[in-house]
């Protein structure tokens, strides 16, 4: 029997996510997606081939799961415009918004429903994202299995059993896209420094980097016999290496992700509040 999926919300993380579901087998004919404005669905309606629709309780009515993709700011608003037809229906609910917790989220809703917390990363975009879940107790093992497929299809997925953790999977992964942008940055502009045209530097850094995480993800070789590896004694690498140690790169990657994961609890107690 096919699992009906609607996405209350139809921006760039939603669209990304059900264009990962049908290219692992999802019927576009099984899901739907909602917004207020036909507008913004037209496009999604044609390039997707999905059902869309500008009611969200009737695109609830009979759904399997529905996935919240709208912003944190407006969630209790969009919550409680549902909370009838999903205790009419009791889906599983999967959020996809950082910072309101489960419990929050299952208040608004009107209670004793499943629901799992999904962090995910922008680069959900291209296939290629990192996603940590949390389920709270009234989710099923067949309904972990199902938000495991769904999120499995824009990159890899990790559970954790403590819903607190998901601050760490915030710093770790929800925002750390940006630190290798930063990266990405500083050695472009280091790159011309020293000679390169700057979308040559650019290009490199990127490749590299690709590279490396692909080498990582393809091995059980920990990261730092890997990096070991690439440096020769007395060798070009080992004082660049160096050079990052002495400079502090460990205490300042371990002060930006503590601020981040502080960052995600003061918004969950602010989001949680509203």
């Amino acid at each position: 029997m096919a699992t009906r999926v609607t996405f209350i919300g139809a921006g760039n993380m939603a669209s990304a996510i059900i264009g990962g579901m049908l290219e692992s087998g999802f019927a576009a004919d099984d899901v739907t997606a909602t917004s207020p404005s036909d507008e913004m669905l037209a496009p999604v309606r044609e390039r997707l081939g999905i059902h869309t629709s500008t009611d969200n309780a009737t695109a609830v009515a009979a759904a399997d799961v529905v996935v919240l993709a709208v912003k944190p700011q407006i969630m209790r608003q969009v919550c409680e415009g549902l909370r009838d037809a999903v205790q009419a229906r009791r889906p599983l609910i999967v959020s996809v918004a950082a910072g309101l917790p489960a419990d929050t989220l299952e208040q608004w809703l009107g209670g004793d429903l499943p629901v799992v917390r999904c962090m995910p990363n922008t680069p959900s975009l291209v296939g290629a994202g990192a996603a940590g879940l949390f389920a709270n107790p009234r989710v099923s093992e067949a309904q972990r299995r199902l938000a495991t497929e769904l999120m499995e299809a824009v990159g890899l997925v990790e559970w954790v059993e403590d819903e607190a953790l998901l601050e760490a999977v915030t710093a770790v992964s929800g925002s750390a896209p940006a630190y290798f942008f930063l990266m990405f940055e500083a050695m472009e502009e280091a790159g011309t420094r020293l000679g390169l045209p700057a979308d040559t530097a650019r290009r490199l850094a990127m490749q590299t980097a690709f590279g490396a995480a692909k080498m990582a993800l393809a091995s059980d070789t920990p990261p730092a016999e890997l990096k070991r590896n690439v440096m020769s004694p007395g060798g070009t690498t080992e004082r660049a290496i160096e050079h990052l140690e002495q400079a502090g790169l460990r205490r300042l990657m371990a002060e930006a992700m503590d601020a981040c994961a502080a960052r995600a609890r003061e918004m969950a107690d602010e989001l949680g509040k509203g």
